[in-house]
């Protein structure tokens, strides 16, 4: 896909400390019980496995009153040197936001949104000059536009898709390279897919949920241990893959993507 700049590792990654509550956590399946302790071991290899490739990661202290709070990505969305601090699509996630918004003031220009706009980051999947943005249970029409407006300042597209099933955009699909795309077919709808084609990628079907969600890091990705057979897929296409164990971190509808902020380099973009 044609983009002005080229794709790279980010210049440095924000990440948060898993809450004490992290077991109250909005989820779609309460039946299953969380380990606080073991999502905090986990959470603490996906910071170890950033930090073995060589990147640079910032982490938040906890916010105990915020059960979701580990889950970054959907307080901010970087484009660039501006970053649009969000209003998550569920009121008790809010209070999440002052804090990741001052964490990325020192990289880049904050824009706030507000309401009646919201927007999860969950929600949107840069590709080159072009945000692809879901219309979610989270995210609306007018967080979307606010998102356009900020993104045309950077020079960038918005793309809006319908999240037909899930929490976010990102558990469908996910970028595992610049040029590839993985995506659950059980999720996204053919419509959606076709969008990401048009735009130049390459889609590639996964059959296990967990792996739809990958993180993209330049060379390397990031690949669930939930999701073994993506992982083989991808080491037979040549990527370097690290596979990280965030088993109960998905019994939260959280994964890879979400866990992390990434500040992109000057001149380059990042997922």
């Amino acid at each position: 896909m044609p983009s002005l700049l080229p794709f790279a590792p980010p210049s440095r990654l924000v990440v948060r400390a898993v809450s004490a509550r992290f077991a109250d956590c909005l989820r779609s399946d309460r039946a299953p019980s969380i380990d606080v302790p073991r999502a905090r071991r986990q959470h603490d290899g996906y910071v170890e496995a950033l930090r073995a490739l060589g990147l640079h990661v910032d982490e938040l202290p906890p916010e105990d009153d915020a059960p979701d709070a580990c889950f970054v990505e959907d307080t901010a969305v970087i484009i660039g040197a501006r970053a649009v601090a969000t209003h998550p699509g569920a009121p008790s996630r809010v209070c999440e936001v002052p804090s990741v918004a001052a964490a990325l003031a020192r990289d880049c220009e904050i824009t706030t949104m507000a309401l009646p706009a919201t927007l999860d980051g969950g929600d949107v999947l840069r590709v080159g000059m072009r945000l692809f943005v879901g219309l979610s249970g989270r995210t609306n029409h007018a967080g979307l536009d606010a998102l356009a407006a900020a993104g045309a300042r950077e020079g960038l597209e918005v793309v809006a898709l319908t999240v037909r099933d899930g929490l976010h955009l990102k558990s469908a699909c996910t970028l595992a390279s610049a040029t590839v795309l993985l995506f659950d077919p059980r999720v996204l709808g053919e419509q959606e897919r076709w969008a990401f084609v048009a735009a130049g990628l390459e889609t590639v079907a996964v059959d296990e949920p967990a792996g739809a969600n990958v993180l993209a890091l330049g060379d390397a990705v990031l690949v669930s241990a939930a999701a073994p057979r993506t992982a083989a897929m991808l080491v037979a296409r040549g990527l370097a893959v690290r596979v990280v164990d965030v088993g109960e971190l998905h019994k939260a509808d959280g994964a890879l993507t979400c866990l992390s902020l990434r500040v992109p380099r000057a001149g380059a973009w990042s997922t």
